[in-house]
């Protein structure tokens, strides 16, 4: 039975021995940097919004994002591979540590996206050796006035009468846009309608045309508006044209959007060593704070919580290293991580933040910067609601119309996941099969609270094929996004299971997670039924859905017991 102190990342025992010997450094050295430096170090440039400057002087010296960033097809070193799960666990340390470092080190992964799916071998080989000098990349994608539309760009690349164009217009949003040693930009020609004139390209934030206009958000992340004023696009610079610019920015999103599961989790995990600590050792009217039952209970839902946050992108990593041509579950579990884990982690903290209440504001406290970072990751790679109107795509075939695949294994191997950057057209997501979620559930048919979200589980099946939303309905956004949060928690069930069985979890602790689910699975059942379009036959379907956990206080207590070994568990140094 694992507790929680080897459930949850705790720098002071971390080692990752299930990686090769220089994952297993670069990881170490990057937790030791941070340690290193302190709390008080950490809290301060924070505040002071520094640019983070000697955090990628160490990450430069140290080789790490050109050793985990760096495709095999493009390495000059034996170490360097895409390997997603020791991406995740850098992204989880960052996040522990804080947002603003995780930033850089992520828009440089989406920078990096076009480069990598081009197939021009010098903008490859240039974007290899910035990596290896410790640069960092940009995507110029977004814009002020469209957002991330990327049918509606006004960066407009005009012929130069060369082969080359001259480019020109503006881009927001763009972090790491003040430093950039490469920026993917994504543009339209001024000669060619439609999609057959989208273009990315790469260019420089030194050069003389490219106009650095601010930083559009108070913080050390530099997330840059930047202008183009005839900058010289040359064939070289030209990395995607037409049909395959628009997927290749597509398909980069779905590269990025998965690093914000692990961030969130990274966040969370710093935030409750600090909450229950505090909790703990507070007196109260003579007691600690902690012998209340009311926030034993919102602990323990916060721990739960964030102990499936990691089951789940534990797990969804497997199915991403997995992919290929005939395999695109990811796709559904993909938008997952990143609505689902990222708005969990935002509870997790809620909860906690309920629990130490003022404390949560004091500028000593990493808390404080946990509670406002944690906001951030559901809202940024698309909203919570444009992946939630992502995944309904997938909600028949996932529920009714399962296939067999072979197993997917524990994918910690060593192994470059070359297939995210030749994923091909950005569409048919309809057509995307699953395999029979059931058998997950099936094997822990005996934890009470998996029986009880089972009894869910199914009769949502049943109102896709007796009660979902008509032709008209399916226009109504507000109305699908309460199905789609149901969808969601069925998904998210699904692969905690799965990673459960890999791992062997205490099944208490299961239980106690899914006794969470069954709530949460109610509360949006019952939110579907106040919908104003909601017919009367679905309105008599939520409430039918609406269920009750099987409550068991010895569970409850050895699983507050878990919460409670976490008191002093961890506190980083000044």
């Amino acid at each position: 039975m694992a507790d929680s102190a080897s459930l949850l990342f705790n720098p002071r025992t971390y080692d990752p021995e299930h990686f090769d010997p220089e994952t297993r450094r670069l990881l170490r050295a990057t937790v030791d940097w941070f340690e290193a430096r302190g709390k008080r170090r950490l809290i301060e440039d924070y505040r002071s919004r520094a640019w983070l400057g000697d955090f990628l002087d160490f990450a430069a010296r140290e080789g790490l994002f050109a050793t985990f960033l760096t495709p095999a097809s493009a390495a000059g070193k034996d170490d360097q591979r895409w390997d997603t799960a020791r991406i995740a666990a850098l992204n989880e340390i960052f996040g522990f540590y804080g947002l603003d470092y995780w930033y850089a080190w992520q828009v440089t992964i989406l920078g990096l996206g076009p480069v990598w799916q081009s197939d021009n071998a010098e903008a490859r080989a240039r974007a290899a050796e910035l990596l290896s000098q410790g640069e960092v990349f940009a995507f110029g994608l977004s814009e002020k006035t469209h957002g991330a539309d990327i049918y509606s760009t006004d960066m407009l690349l005009t012929p130069d009468g060369d082969g080359g164009f001259r480019a020109s217009g503006s881009k927001y949003y763009i972090g790491n846009g003040n430093a950039a040693g490469l920026v993917s930009v994504f543009g339209r020609r001024t000669d060619v309608e439609g999609p057959d004139g989208y273009v990315f390209f790469a260019a420089d934030s030194r050069h003389e045309a490219y106009q650095l206009v601010k930083n559009v958000v108070d913080s050390s992340k530099y997330v840059s508006e930047f202008r183009l004023e005839n900058y010289p696009v040359a064939s070289a610079d030209i990395l995607h044209t037409g049909r395959a610019a628009f997927d290749a920015a597509l398909n980069t999103v779905n590269v990025g959007k998965f690093n914000l599961c692990t961030a969130s989790i990274g966040i969370s995990e710093h935030a409750m060593y600090e909450a229950v600590t505090h909790a703990s050792n507070r007196i109260l009217y003579g007691r600690p704070v902690t012998a209340f039952p009311h926030v034993r209970r919102e602990l323990t839902d916060a721990y739960v919580r964030l102990v499936g946050m990691k089951l789940f992108s534990d797990r969804a990593v497997d199915y991403f290293r997995s992919a290929g041509p005939d395999d695109r579950r990811y796709l559904l579990f993909n938008p997952m991580t990143k609505m689902k884990v990222t708005t969990e982690g935002e509870k997790v903290v809620d909860l906690m933040w309920d629990v130490i209440a003022a404390k949560g504001f004091e500028k000593d406290n990493y808390f404080a910067q946990a509670a406002i970072e944690i906001r951030g990751l559901p809202k940024l790679e698309g909203t919570v609601h444009v992946n939630l109107a992502l995944i309904l795509k997938f909600m028949h075939n996932h529920l009714l119309n399962p296939v067999d695949y072979p197993a997917v294994p524990t994918r910690l191997d060593a192994a470059d996941d070359a297939f995210l950057f030749r994923q091909g057209p950005a569409r048919g997501l309809g057509s995307v099969r699953f395999h029979d979620w059931r058998t997950a559930f099936d094997a822990y048919a005996e934890v009470p609270n998996v029986a009880r979200f089972r009894e869910q589980a199914d009769a949502l099946c049943t109102f896709v094929e007796t009660a979902a939303p008509d032709e008209e309905q399916s226009r109504d956004l507000d109305l699908l996004l309460a199905v789609g949060q149901l969808f969601a928690l069925v998904v998210h069930g699904q692969l905690i299971l799965e990673q459960a069985r890999l791992t062997g979890l205490d099944e208490d602790l299961l239980d106690e997670l899914f006794a969470v689910l069954v709530r949460d699975f109610s509360a949006h059942a019952v939110e579907l039924h106040g919908k104003d379009s909601a017919t009367e036959a679905q309105q008599e379907w939520a409430l039918g859905a609406v269920r009750r956990p099987v409550v068991d206080a010895a569970r409850s207590a050895r699983i507050w017991e878990q919460v409670e070994a976490l008191s002093g568990a961890y506190e980083m140094g000044q």
